[in-house]
């Protein structure tokens, strides 16, 4: 799954600030399910293709 979304143009879309989706990516910090299924929702997939 490619959504050719930078962290700055994700973060916007679930509310969250850019270091955190590097956090995220880089898994220096864990997701709550809040925000996987911001993610999920923010990039149109279901939330099982993220775990």
């Amino acid at each position: 799954m490619r959504a050719d979304l930078s962290q700055v143009q994700l973060g916007e879309r679930i509310g969250r600030d850019h270091k955190t989706i590097h956090r995220y990516e880089h898994t220096t910090s864990v997701p709550t399910l809040t925000g996987l299924l911001l993610i999920a929702d923010a990039l149109d997939v279901p939330l099982r293709d993220l775990v």
